[in-house]
């Protein structure tokens, strides 16, 4: 695949107008290439990646990348793929997750090289919002496939939220963008700055979609609320671990969006092996993929405790109130449930009995990849 093939089709499910892109690429125009950011969580997961990583090629390839942070926009909620209005943001609190987002955004991205802006920058002018509101009707702002969703569901669709996809296409207006990224489920937003743009008398962005990424549990996107997410900033072990955990039907999705490599194993497992090795690599450093597939074999095929157990400064005894205290449950319930299941072990034997004692420098492991060894507080 050469360059312009994989800026085009590698992990890409759609091009608007795609004859028009390849053009534009072929001719050596430098693009200036669009995304939007709403920072509405401090942390990155692996999902946020696979736009990230179409950036960098584009940025590889000598194009401009031009982040537009949603400092306005995730104040209002981007209604996208949302079976509910999704709760605004304060300025606070997206000041706060920026910071982080963009420094975990360049383990990817080369932010510096970037071009950066705060679209509060010409979204907060007066009478804006006005214009904008006589630029497109009703009839076309319902056409989404989620407001129709909720529409039939009862449930409410806010006039604001109607708004929002207007403000990001403003932003290509703005900024005059050439090219949008963003996933399928912000085709109808990245639509909108081509109307806008062809309203206000601007060449019509391109438009690329990319493919969504399920996440640990196979069926849902990749999500911190939903809890089958990965994150950028997980240690090497639990990041390999959730890697191992995926459904073997996901393996060639996730070397296509996550990495450069291609699958070159059948095996479901040794894949995944190799998988865990390169995206680990690729965020902890190659010595630590390494490491990280060394551990998981160690401990989940030769059934030996981890290299390294991390020590808890306990002062209970009990082993619900240990595993409470110890922060591996978030609740005395939840404790029960694990011991009946037979999901905790203390020194290699299974716990069954609810009542048991747990003494200094005992090791209690919790479901295959949960290790601490008791001290005393």
């Amino acid at each position: 695949m050469n360059d312009i093939e994989k800026l085009l089709k590698r992990g890409v499910d759609e091009v608007i107008v795609k004859e028009h892109l390849a053009a534009a690429l072929q001719s050596g125009k430098k693009l200036r290439v669009k995304f939007g950011i709403d920072p509405t969580a401090p942390d990155i997961h692996l999902g946020h990646t696979v736009p990230l990583r179409k950036l960098r090629q584009f940025q590889d390839a000598g194009h401009k990348i031009v982040l537009i942070i949603g400092d306005f926009t995730a104040m209002i909620g981007d209604p996208s793929g949302k079976n509910e209005a999704r709760k605004p943001l304060t300025e606070k609190e997206v000041k706060t997750n920026l910071k982080s987002y963009l420094k975990q955004a360049g383990k990817v991205l080369n932010v510096k090289k970037a071009e950066v802006h705060y679209n509060s920058q010409w979204l907060s002018k007066k009478n804006l919002l006005l214009e904008l509101l006589g630029k497109e009707s009703i009839q076309r702002v319902q056409e989404r496939d989620d407001f129709q969703r909720r529409i039939k569901e009862g449930r409410e669709v806010t006039v604001l939220e109607t708004v929002y996809p207007l403000l990001q296409g403003y932003d290509s207006v703005a900024i005059k963008a050439d090219l949008e990224i963003g996933g399928t489920d912000q085709k109808f937003n990245l639509l909108m700055g081509r109307r806008l743009q062809r309203s206000y008398g601007l060449s019509e962005q391109d438009v690329m979609t990319l493919s969504l990424l399920e996440g640990t549990d196979g069926v849902k996107k990749m999500s911190k609320s939903v809890g089958n997410y990965i994150g950028l900033d997980e240690k090497s072990n639990e990041m390999f671990g959730k890697i191992m955990a995926i459904p073997d039907t996901l393996i060639d999705k996730y070397y296509t969006l996550l990495t450069d490599a291609e699958r070159t194993i059948a095996n479901p497992r040794e894949a995944k092996l190799e998988l865990g090795k390169i995206i680990v690599g690729m965020y902890h450093g190659a010595k630590a993929g390494e490491q990280a597939k060394d551990e998981f074999v160690r401990v989940f095929s030769k059934h030996e405790k981890p290299s390294e157990i991390p020590a808890k400064k306990i002062s209970a005894t009990n082993i619900i109130d240990v595993l409470v205290e110890a922060g591996a449950v978030i609740s005395k319930g939840e404790a029960r449930r694990l011991i009946e299941q037979g999901g905790v072990k203390v020194n290699d034997q299974k716990v069954s009995d609810l009542a048991m004692s747990v003494v200094t420098g005992s090791v209690v492991q919790i479901g295959k990849r949960t290790f601490f060894r008791v001290e005393k507080k």
